[in-house]
């Protein structure tokens, strides 16, 4: 790890798209922390740290939302029009499912709508939040309409400049810039989140109490690890089918076999993301609003996460969403196709629909695998505090550490590809 860590600063290309997206990030990072003009930033400390949907928002944009800072809302709002625009895509609008189908120009076409419908969300999404937390806690100064309209398109262009920075490190740095943006948010706030851990488990009154402190903090910790440990493993399992190959003039022989890799869990973070967003998009109108009782407590049972009702729709989500994205980044069809170009075959499986009903029933099978793994790491931050004495402020687990395993592990990926390209390109120049 080390070695290759040092091997890619050694190139040059490479190091200078290192450079550039941490200097990105550096110009994130201190965005999140310049907050927003005309709001008293004290009254938003407690709601966030009491409401589970605000606490997944502000873990999504790295403590911004606690700040109301100028990227207070993150990416949240592009996600929510993602995940729109792609099911309305599927057989749903015929002109998007014809974009969809039309290349990379298509897919272009289809961005630059998410783009506009990004813009839309974050409209209504900045004005809701602004006006909930003000009659919840007296967010501005001066609750005027030319106020709530102002904050509002502030934190609107606040997101829509963080999509352009995920869109120049995607181009000029490294991995996806919105993947990469998340997960900087993220990592800023582990040292705060375990600083506020040890505070909470050690108890400094007595040695006996300190010396137990000390311990559980030790155990928890080493629980973390273990469970990034899973994650790492679980994001690159794979299961292997075995292709034979009955003609190549690039082979020694004619039944040479190789394997053909599907990933246990094909659709890396971005189910997590998806249920997230789905999750914090339409609680984000309701979940205030204590004035109307009936309509509050309807919607905070199904919207928290601290919940049983609000949990078990995070976890369906996860479960679907896991099945929807795996089905968008593998086509058994199109695999089956391209087996058939290339003269290869499945043992004791016959070339064309045979192959595909195939494909799909494993990989149908492995994705069960991996939605419950998803799930169960996503859950688990909150199922523990329902079952052990730990506080709701302390989580192990969950969303957080998905998405950063997930973000690191096809970030090193895509480094390794690109050194690996550069080593080629020396060699043949």
């Amino acid at each position: 790890m080390i070695k290759t860590f040092v091997n890619l600063f050694k190139q040059k290309d490479i190091r200078k798209k290192i450079f550039f997206t941490l200097a990105m990030l550096f110009v994130f990072r201190l965005g999140a922390g310049i907050p927003v003009p005309l709001v008293d930033t004290d009254a938003l400390l407690a709601g966030v740290a009491d409401n589970s949907v605000l606490g997944i928002m502000n873990l999504l944009g790295g403590g911004a939302l606690q700040n109301f800072s100028i990227f207070a809302m993150g990416v949240g709002p592009y996600i929510t029009a993602s995940i729109i625009i792609q099911l309305l895509a599927m057989d749903v609008v015929p002109a998007l499912t014809e974009m969809a189908k039309s290349g990379q120009q298509g897919k272009r076409q289809l961005d630059k709508i998410t783009r506009y419908a990004a813009v839309f969300l974050a409209l209504f999404q900045a004005f809701t939040l602004t006006y909930a937390f003000d009659v919840n806690y007296g967010l501005l100064q001066d609750p005027s309409v030319s106020n709530f309209i102002y904050v509002s398109v502030v934190l609107t262009a606040g997101t829509m400049f963080l999509l352009w920075i995920g869109d120049r490190i995607s181009s000029f740095g490294i991995g996806n810039g919105i993947s990469i943006i998340i997960f900087a948010g993220i990592v800023s706030r582990i040292p705060f989140t375990f600083a506020n851990l040890f505070n909470t488990m050690v108890d400094t009154s007595s040695n006996a109490a300190l010396f137990s402190g000390v311990i559980n903090f030790l155990l928890f910790t080493f629980m973390y690890l273990a469970i990034i440990i899973l994650v790492i493993f679980m994001q690159k399992a794979e299961r292997k089918i075995p292709i034979q190959y009955t003609s190549s003039n690039l082979r020694k022989g004619k039944n040479d076999v190789t394997y053909l890799p599907l990933k246990i869990n094909s659709a890396s973070v971005i189910p997590v993301i998806f249920a997230s967003a789905v999750m914090t998009a339409p609680a984000t109108a309701f979940s205030f609003f204590s004035q109307t009782q009936g309509l509050y407590t309807f919607f905070n049972d199904v919207f928290n996460f601290q919940k049983p009702l609000g949990l078990s729709i995070y976890a369906i989500l996860i479960v679907v969403f896991t099945f929807f994205y795996t089905n968008l980044q593998v086509d058994p069809d199109k695999i089956a196709e391209n087996l058939g170009k290339q003269g290869t075959y499945i043992p004791g499986i016959r070339p064309g629909s045979e192959t595909k009903e195939y494909l799909s029933k494993v990989l149908n099978r492995i994705t069960v695998l991996g939605a419950l793994f998803l799930t169960f790491i996503a859950v688990l931050p909150y199922v523990l505090p329902m079952i052990t004495d730990l506080p709701n402020t302390i989580s192990v687990g969950g969303t957080g550490i998905i998405i950063v395993v997930g973000v690191a592990l096809e970030t090193m990926k895509d480094l390794e590809g690109q050194m690996t390209q550069k080593v080629y390109r020396g060699f043949i120049n």
